[in-house]
């Protein structure tokens, strides 16, 4: 999907999709979200840096993340997003040229559809491409310190289920403790990642210094959302580990009745045992007490550890 705008007094405004390759040449942000190959080779033809490919953008090599140019530079920034119930960080990968910002991503993204619609409420003014870049590194920050703080009331309420100790509820919090943890860990290389973006945008010399202090406000915020991550990370840690410990301590008890319950039935299991072998010469057979004498002595045997057991306190 290739869409274009044009910047006029701080307004995004769209180009005509059915006129949009006589009037690309215009543009000052071009979007494309799992373009086709066409697409590509008619963005490219405008723009004098080269655009990398969709499976480069996700490269892992730290030159392929930042690139200067005469002209202009690239930056790959993760973005964080929830993709239907699953957490997700996608690379967008921005290409300035000096006039034009292009951006170009595997699947369209809402940070740039909330720019959009912010834009045309006038809360966030875009004179230039570069404040798009910048607008949406503000975004992907804003919303990772919503995320955060929905992480932290997520914990919240795990953390009451596990202090109340129920045996239902404990499963149901270990379950959604290693789901807040992925958050956790999403967010936090997605902040890092924004961190090391930003600082390779404040070196740059085509930033206009008004950018540049944007850009260092914007390390300041993500230099106080780190450590309330890795506070967050390490409440999730407390109450997985808590829980797990709760959990044990319910099977053992569980294990604790039954080794009990098997010691109080061994001496009776025994005499039945003894007297269930009904050998011809076994006197107690001929007994006119003998029945009842067996049942009173398993009685005997079985009661006995019990209240040893309740007498020792492990009841």
């Amino acid at each position: 999907m290739l869409n274009a705008y044009c910047l006029d007094q701080g307004r995004v405004t769209p180009l005509d999709e059915e006129a949009i390759l006589e009037v690309l040449a215009t543009a000052q942000w071009i979007e494309l979200a799992a373009p086709s190959d066409e697409e590509l080779l008619i963005v490219q033809s405008l723009c004098p840096l080269a655009l990398p490919e969709l499976e480069d953008i996700n490269e892992l090599e730290a030159s392929a993340h930042h690139a200067t140019y005469d002209l202009g530079f690239q930056v790959n920034s993760l973005f964080f997003h929830q993709l239907g119930d699953e957490p997700q960080n996608t690379n967008i990968s921005f290409v300035f040229d000096g006039q034009r910002l292009v951006s170009i991503c595997s699947r369209e993204l809402p940070h740039t559809r909330l720019l959009r619609i912010r834009n045309q409420r006038g809360l966030a003014p875009l004179p230039d491409a570069l404040s798009v870049l910048l607008s949406l590194l503000e975004i992907k920050v804003d919303g990772l310190a919503d995320e955060m703080e929905q992480v932290y009331r997520d914990l919240e309420s795990i953390s009451r289920m596990v202090l109340g100790r129920q045996s239902r509820e404990l499963e149901e919090a270990v379950d959604g403790l290693a789901e807040q943890e992925d958050m956790i860990g999403k967010v936090r290389l997605c902040l890092m990642d924004g961190q090391r973006d930003i600082r390779f945008l404040v070196r740059q010399p085509i930033l206009p210094k008004k950018y540049r202090k944007r850009g260092i406000d914007m390390l300041g915020d993500i230099d106080t959302l780190l450590p309330h991550n890795a506070f967050l990370s390490e409440k999730a840690d407390f109450l997985l580990n808590t829980a797990q410990g709760f959990i044990n301590i319910e099977q053992n008890r569980i294990m604790k009745v039954f080794s009990i319950a098997a010691v109080v039935f061994l001496p009776p299991t025994l005499v039945a045992g003894v007297y269930g072998m009904n050998f011809h010469l076994m006197p107690e057979l001929s007994w006119p007490w003998g029945y009842p004498m067996a049942l009173g002595l398993m009685t005997a045997a079985g009661v006995s550890p019990y209240l040893y057991f309740k007498l020792k306190g492990w009841l």
